[in-house]
């Protein structure tokens, strides 16, 4: 779901970014704003815990693979602004570091991963849990749908935005300059691996994460108790960064992330548009834990 430089054309990065413009702003007042001091750490660890997830690559028939995104535990935490906040630190370190998805192109991560993952499962989930304490059961369930609605919305943004980009931005002869996929090869590839594998993936991820987290904190998850230990969940990420590396193991590079090279021995041709950003930043790290991109 990081979409790369050279995929989206400028009209679209520049629409992007003139809108997250504001939400960015908007975002961290509002997280400044409504987290308490005791909060700050749960920021921390959701933001961090986003990073490390996306790290673990799951493959899936066809050649290619996935992850799990996480935004909708931070919002269920913290709220849908922190989430904003949370998965912005975390794409712009994954594009700054290792050239997983764009700098061109973060403000539309941002905004499909940030603002439609984060309000999307909020709000699903504060209607399906329904009360100041839902039961363990329904919070498991709660979680689990909103996570999978939310990263299918997320889904379907990136699908629209990659698939208007051979009509929006296009060269002499109608060849596409940047994405090259139409809606109607966008729309079945990216749907069809979100709606049957990675939703529920991230449901399933989602659901155990929140539960685990009420179970040793008795509810601090939402409110920060001022005697929740947080020794248990900061214990369950650093296994999982122990674990990292098995994410590694998946083969195929995920539908739409393909680098230049990769892109065009599947089509044929490297868009020129895309050839022209080819090189414009391959991360401090490429390729060291995800891809080297461009």
């Amino acid at each position: 779901m990081h979409i790369p430089d050279g995929y989206l054309g400028p009209k679209t990065c520049i629409a992007f970014y003139a809108v997250m413009a504001p939400v960015w702003y908007i975002a961290s007042s509002r997280a400044q704003k409504s987290l308490k001091a005791a909060q700050l750490p749960i920021l921390a660890l959701g933001a961090a815990f986003t990073f490390v997830i996306m790290m673990f690559n799951i493959p899936v028939p066809g050649g290619s693979s996935g992850h799990m995104v996480g935004a909708v535990v931070v919002a269920i935490a913290l709220g849908p602004w922190a989430g904003v906040v949370a998965m912005t630190l975390t794409l712009t370190l994954q594009a700054f570091l290792f050239g997983d998805g764009g700098l061109t192109a973060l403000a539309a991560n941002s905004f499909n991963m940030g603002v439609v993952m984060s309000f999307s499962g909020y709000y699903v989930y504060r209607v399906i849990a329904a009360g100041p304490a839902p039961s363990p059961k329904r919070r498991a369930i709660a979680s689990a749908v909103a996570a999978y609605v939310a990263i299918n919305l997320a889904a379907f943004a990136v699908v629209l935005e990659l698939g208007v980009q051979p009509g929006l931005e296009a060269g002499l002869g109608g060849a596409p300059l940047y994405a090259p996929y139409p809606l109607s090869v966008t729309l079945p590839a990216m749907m069809a691996t979100h709606l049957v594998f990675f939703g529920p993936v991230e449901a399933l991820g989602t659901a155990l994460v929140v539960s685990y987290a009420h179970k040793f904190n008795d509810g601090a998850i939402l409110e920060a108790g001022k005697n929740a230990s947080w020794k248990p969940l900061w214990a369950a990420l650093i296994a999982l960064i122990i674990l990292t590396p098995l994410g590694l193991f998946a083969s195929g590079t995920p539908w739409g992330e393909w680098g230049a090279q990769e892109l065009g021995g599947i089509v044929g041709f490297i868009p020129s548009g895309m050839r022209e950003m080819r090189g414009l930043w391959k991360g401090a790290m490429p390729g060291r834990l995800r891809r080297a991109g461009f």
